[in-house]
């Protein structure tokens, strides 16, 4: 499959890999190499993994098989129906560490104070004012990390393709960086990704 069609994918949901996509909701996880992406995150058996706006749940599914049983996965999206599509395939794969929970990105997440090692969001803040919810969305994923937590955010480029949400969305690194790191964040790393980038931030102390 060409970056071309991934990234419509990602987009319209269509099926792909042998799931219904569709129904699970849309997912950026096949718009670039994930094996890169999980590399970066250097997730561990035991931690607790937040995928929020998880849509189809592909990164939540991985992350799940990577932190076994001692670990948790919470997917949390507004979509009810890509969440129950995500329990399913979770039973299907036997996987019986992932939280579904249906919560807002831009109000209070529904989750404990600092019960995260890492939250990660992939392709979602492009689609929310960050103007005017910034505030709140970076406070509360600061308020569920663990103490020396990290948050890594995955963005599409700032550039002109014929697919993906339009240039005018899209948010640059250095764009990113500064609706983040009032909130008490700091760069830890950048990796190219193609079509999309991958920043990490640490929690300040």
């Amino acid at each position: 499959m060409n970056d071309e069609k991934r990234c419509k994918n990602e987009h319209q949901g269509r099926r792909r890999g042998g799931h219904d996509h569709g129904r699970r909701g849309p997912s950026s996880y096949e718009m670039h190499d994930p094996g890169l992406v999980f590399g970066e995150l250097s997730l561990k058996e035991g931690d607790s993994f937040l995928d929020l706006g998880c849509g189809a749940g592909d990164y939540a599914l991985q992350a799940a098989e990577i932190i076994g049983d001692s670990g948790v996965v919470y997917a949390l999206d507004i979509r009810e129906d890509s969440l129950d599509g995500l329990k399913k395939e979770a039973d299907a794969q036997g996987l019986k560490n992932i939280r579904t929970k249906i919560s807002d990105v831009k109000g209070r997440l529904a989750l404990e104070d600092h019960c995260v090692d890492i939250c990660f969001i992939a392709t979602v803040l492009h689609m929310l004012d960050l103007e005017q919810d910034g505030k709140n969305v970076f406070d509360e994923i600061f308020r569920v990390l663990k103490p020396g937590g990290r948050l890594a955010i995955i963005e599409c480029k700032k550039e002109g393709t014929r697919f993906g949400p339009p240039a005018h969305m899209r948010l640059s690194p250095e764009e990113l960086e500064a609706f983040v790191m009032p909130y008490g964040f700091r760069r830890m790393s950048y990796v190219d990704l193609g079509y999309n980038y991958m920043i990490q931030f640490g929690m300040e102390v």
